[in-house]
């Protein structure tokens, strides 16, 4: 049976992991959860989980969090802030983390996990975003394994060579649904409100990668992702439009084979092989219906319209630092949008402005790249007001 510690429960991911113990009691236990603010709803899950361990990441709460769980008389050991989540990652009472916390808050956590050895089930994608290079080589000089849980990149891995590397491949072709926006010109996204930009068509996800995905830069942080997780150039990386989220991604090979993963748009899928490795176990997502499917379509993305996906390949380029401040400063500026204080067109505007603003340093250790974070967080800060 599988110890899983669980960082970020109350998010999508999270939750969409918790149906799978529940559907699998026999091979997964909850050992240790966390949340970032949600006290109610964490309290209520190790009520149902008896975790070993709980993990508010806002210490403000940690007495809530103390108290309510004395109050339901649970054994669960209270923790609190990013050393508690550091703590709890490194635990070696579990064998497998699911880093789902969203954003640059999560990474201190995935690199806990990635020294103790574990198993990791990548869904924050700022930890190898922002230190790319630096995770994998901690990854490679612990032991610990690493299992991508974005469906594009657990598609990549699916159809990679089965001993490893990337022999004979030619490209990784990365697919986009193309958000709410498809289609539509930079005239009509002028008024788009937060609302709208987090009704995605095809996908259940938070509101900042909502907005990520209608914006592209979801997609731009993915080839990120491809980079350092497969070690290809970012010219081998490419990104087509698929609006029906039905091919999850493709590897071409030399010889002139395209593989291809499908499925229904459901994360359960890609959670449930990173669990189970080597093993497939039932995941509860329905099987494909071919003679339903109807017509699947392959598209350029815009580029023009939605010029954050190049602003991404501009990054991988200037390499160091380039990827940390791209996902600070869009962290920022989607936040600004989402509070009503960014239009929806400035938000590739501060992205590129604090790109070309902050000076270029190598990606030479984790503290330094924390540092241009925050440096980029800063300046598009100040920007935006």
């Amino acid at each position: 049976m599988k110890s899983l510690c669980l960082l970020g429960a109350t998010g999508s991911i999270g939750q969409s992991t918790l149906k799978l113990v529940d559907q699998h009691p026999d091979r997964f236990r909850i050992t240790a959860m966390s949340a970032h603010t949600q006290i109610d709803a964490l309290i209520d899950l190790c009520r149902r989980y008896r975790p070993l361990q709980a993990c508010i990441a806002d210490s403000s709460l940690f007495t809530a969090l103390r108290d309510g769980l004395r109050a339901e008389g649970l054994a669960t050991t209270p923790l609190a802030g990013s050393e508690g989540l550091q703590d709890m990652a490194a635990d070696n009472r579990s064998d497998t983390v699911i880093a789902a916390i969203v954003g640059a808050a999560g990474v201190a956590s995935t690199f806990s996990a990635a020294r103790a050895g574990k198993r990791i089930l990548l869904a924050n994608k700022e930890s190898i975003v922002l230190a790319g290079q630096l995770l994998m080589q901690t990854v490679a000089e612990h032991g610990a394994q690493l299992f991508p849980v974005d469906s594009e990149h657990n598609a990549i891995f699916q159809c990679l060579p089965a001993h490893g590397g990337h022999a004979g491949v030619r490209r990784l072709i990365l697919t986009a649904s193309g958000g709410p926006f498809l289609g539509k010109t930079r005239a009509e996204l002028a008024t788009i409100t937060p609302e709208q930009a987090c009704r995605h068509p095809k996908w259940s996800m938070g509101r900042k990668i909502s907005v990520d995905s209608a914006t592209l830069m979801n997609k731009g942080l993915e080839v990120i992702e491809a980079h350092h997780l497969f070690g290809m150039p970012a010219d081998a990386i490419e990104v087509v439009v698929h609006p029906q989220s039905i091919v999850h991604s493709m590897v071409d090979y030399c010889d002139g084979s395209v593989l291809a993963q499908m499925g229904e748009p459901d994360m359960r899928t890609a959670i449930a092989y990173g669990l189970s490795h080597p093993e497939r176990i039932d995941s509860g997502v329905k099987t494909l219906d071919f003679r339903t499917l109807g017509r699947l379509e392959f598209l350029p993305p815009d580029t023009e319209t939605f010029p954050c996906l190049s602003l991404a390949y501009t990054a991988i380029g200037r390499g160091g630092n380039a990827p940390a401040v791209l996902n600070a400063a869009n962290e920022v500026a989607v936040m600004a949008f989402l509070e009503g204080r960014l239009s929806f067109l400035a938000i590739p505007d501060i992205v590129a402005q604090t790109l070309d603003a902050l000076a270029w340093e190598p990606a030479a250790d984790l503290s330094v790249l924390m540092a241009s974070d925050a440096e980029a967080r800063r300046y598009a800060n100040n920007r935006i007001h």
